[in-house]
């Protein structure tokens, strides 16, 4: 990460108004004016409550205290299909770690989405972060797509909710969720055809729900895509790509971290 992004992240200053103190020489890193291509040692930002003394960053003579006890780091991975959120897998599959590089090793997903799923996937070196995020009824919002029209019993199951006491269709041939309940759903038909499109907001994210849930129907998901989680957006980030959270992203953060979610 470039220094000038970092201090976005950890300060009031924009990256671009961090640009402007680098190149007028405002910013030190010790007793040395610090370089506008410098970048951010690998062990600050894998853990910089303990490292920080070895780069102490002043901003017009005054520090910076990016290692105080609130910080830390989060960032938006869009996950492609055929990757694995897991650390390990038995049958050498490709993980998510594989694509977002060893400087990631560390990082903890934001629950998961399967194997043949892709899009926002939040990641930080916060575990109270990725608990809180996890447990949250933040909306997530999909894209899906179907292998046949939507018919009316399933628009009246997303409008009403659904129970399944036998809930195993469409779910991991190892798992061992046998029933699951289904909230109201919010959603949108965006083409209904012998190929059918929707976009649909979940609050919670239980193991292959939706996938289980068209499964009742005898209808299969070709593509799922989650959009968005919360107040992260996919909007063109590509897949097999990540990036940091923006400044906005950061202060939405801290505030659902103090205030919580309601909605």
């Amino acid at each position: 990460m470039r220094l000038n992004q970092f201090i976005s992240i950890h300060s009031k200053f924009s990256r671009r108004e961090s640009d402007r103190l680098l190149q007028s020489g405002r910013v030190k890193i010790g007793h040395k004016i610090a370089d506008v291509a410098t970048q951010i040692p690998q062990e600050i930002l894998e853990n910089p409550r303990k490292n920080y003394k070895n780069f102490r960053i002043f901003i017009d003579n005054k520090e910076l205290f990016y290692h105080k006890d609130s910080n830390y780091t989060a960032i938006v991975y869009h996950k492609p299909k055929g990757e694995l959120v897991s650390r390990v897998d038995s049958k050498n599959r490709r993980l998510i770690y594989d694509g977002l590089g060893a400087r990631y090793k560390h990082f903890m997903p934001v629950g998961r989405l399967d194997f043949a799923s892709e899009g926002v996937l939040i990641l930080s070196d916060s575990k109270e972060v990725v608990k809180k995020l996890m447990e949250s009824s933040l909306p997530r919002i999909y894209s899906v797509k179907i292998d046949c029209k939507i018919n009316e019993k399933m628009i009246k199951a997303m409008n009403e909710g659904l129970t399944l006491k036998d809930a195993r269709k469409g779910g991991h041939k190892l798992s061992k969720i046998k029933e699951m309940s289904f909230a109201p759903m919010e959603f949108e038909i965006i083409k209904n055809a012998n190929i059918s499109k929707l976009k649909i907001l979940l609050k919670e994210g239980k193991n292959r729900e939706l996938r289980r849930f068209f499964a009742h129907f005898n209808a299969t998901i070709l593509d799922l895509v989650r959009l968005s989680y919360g107040f992260i957006h996919l909007n063109h980030l590509k897949a097999g790509k990540m990036r940091f959270f923006s400044k906005q992203e950061y202060e939405d953060l801290r505030e659902f971290m103090e205030y919580g979610y309601e909605g």
